[in-house]
C-alpha cells in the first residue's frame, strides 16, 4: 500500500492488468492512483491469467495508490477477482456498473471476508463505485450510502451515454444530470466528491481540459484517465492555481480576524464574505494541500 498524496487524489489512471509492462509503467507517470483493470481491458479468455499479474505489479514499490477494477456483479468473475487480488499490496477496489445498494453490499461483504483471510483489519480497503447507467444514476443516493466502505463515486460517461443513446458533444450537456446526481448523492452520504468521467479522445488535450473544467464546475473532484498524457491537464484543472490560492488565503485570514472581533460578515476586495464563502475558501486551501494556519502566515 502507498500513502495518500498530500494534495489529495486527482488523477485515476487505468492500465490493463494483463500487460505487465504497461501496468508497471503506469505507476511511473505521475498519477495519484493507478487502477489495474480486470474488466473492459481484459478479454474473457484472459481474466484468470490477469489476476496474478495485477498482484505482481502491486507488490512492486510504487508511489501512486494501487486499485484494481474488478468485473461487475452481473458476471461470474468478480468473486474470483477479489479472492486473487485482496492483500496488503492493495489500496482499493473499483466496482464498475454499480446499479443498486445490493450490488455494493455483496461486494463489500466479500472484500471484508478476504481482508480477514489476508490478515488485514476489516475496512482497510477503499471501495470506489463507478456509476455508469441510467439505473445507477437514478439510485445514486442508495448506492452511495450502501456501505461504510464506500469512499467515493465515479461517473462513467461512456456507458452512460450509450445506455441512454445520448450524444456526447464537447460541451457535454448530456452529462450534466448524471454529474449533478452523483455530486448530490455523495454529499448526502458524507462521501468525498465524486470522480469525473474519462475522455475518450486521448489525442485531444483541449477537450480533456474542457471536460475536466465542466466536471469541476459541477462539484466533481478528479478524473478518470485512460492515457498518461491526460495526467498533466488533469492535475492542472483540479489543483488550485496561484491566484486562486492567494485569494482563498486572503479571505480566510480576513474572516478569521473578523471572527476574533465578533464579526461574521465582511467584505474582501469588494466581495461579501460570510461563513459559506469562508468555508469554500478553506476548501480551496485543502485542495492545494495547505492548512488554514498557512493562510494566516
Amino acid at each position: 500500500m502507498s500513502a495518500r498524496p498530500p494534495a489529495g487524489l486527482r488523477s485515476y489512471l487505468f492500465a490493463p492488468a494483463n500487460h505487465v509492462r504497461r501496468a508497471g509503467k503506469a505507476f511511473e507517470v505521475g498519477a495519484d492512483v493507478v487502477i489495474l483493470d480486470l474488466e473492459d481491458a481484459v478479454a474473457l479468455t484472459e481474466k484468470a491469467n490477469a489476476r496474478p499479474l495485477a498482484v505482481e505489479a502491486l507488490r512492486r514499490p510504487h508511489g501512486a495508490r494501487g486499485y484494481v477494477r474488478i468485473n461487475g456483479v452481473d458476471t461470474p468473475f468478480w468473486r474470483d477477482d477479489l479472492d486473487a487480488v485482496v492483500g496488503p499490496w492493495l489500496d482499493g477496489v473499483v466496482l464498475p456498473k454499480a446499479e443498486s445498494a445490493g450490488h455494493v453490499q455483496a461486494v463489500a461483504a466479500h472484500i471484508e471476508a478476504r481482508e480477514r483471510a489476508a490478515g488485514l483489519e476489516p475496512g482497510t480497503l477503499e471501495l470506489m463505485l463507478i456509476v455508469e447507467t441510467a439505473r445507477g444514476v437514478v439510485d445514486a443516493e442508495a448506492i452511495a450510502a450502501a456501505s461504510p466502505r464506500v469512499a467515493r463515486l465515479a461517473f462513467g460517461g461512456g456507458d452512460y451515454t450509450n445506455d441512454l443513446d445520448l450524444e456526447w458533444t464537447p460541451e457535454e450537456e448530456a452529462l450534466a444530470y448524471g454529474r449533478a446526481r452523483l455530486v448530490h448523492a455523495s454529499r448526502v452520504a458524507g462521501l468525498e466528491p465524486p470522480v469525473d468521467t474519462v475522455v475518450l479522445e486521448v489525442r485531444d488535450p483541449q477537450r480533456f481540459r474542457q471536460s475536466a473544467r465542466n466536471g469541476r464546475r459541477l462539484g466533481l473532484r478528479g478524473k478518470l484517465c485512460i492515457h498518461p498524457d491526460q495526467i498533466a491537464p488533469c492535475h492542472e484543472v483540479f489543483t488550485p492555481g496561484a491566484a486562486e490560492i492567494e485569494r482563498a488565503r486572503a479571505i480566510v485570514a480576513a474572516f478569521d480576524e473578523a471572527q476574533a472581533r465578533g464579526i461574521a460578515s465582511i467584505q474582501v476586495d469588494g466581495v461579501f464574505v460570510d461563513y459559506p464563502v469562508a468555508h469554500k475558501a478553506r476548501r480551496v486551501l485543502a485542495m492545494a494541500g495547505q492548512s488554514a494556519a498557512d493562510a494566516g502566515g
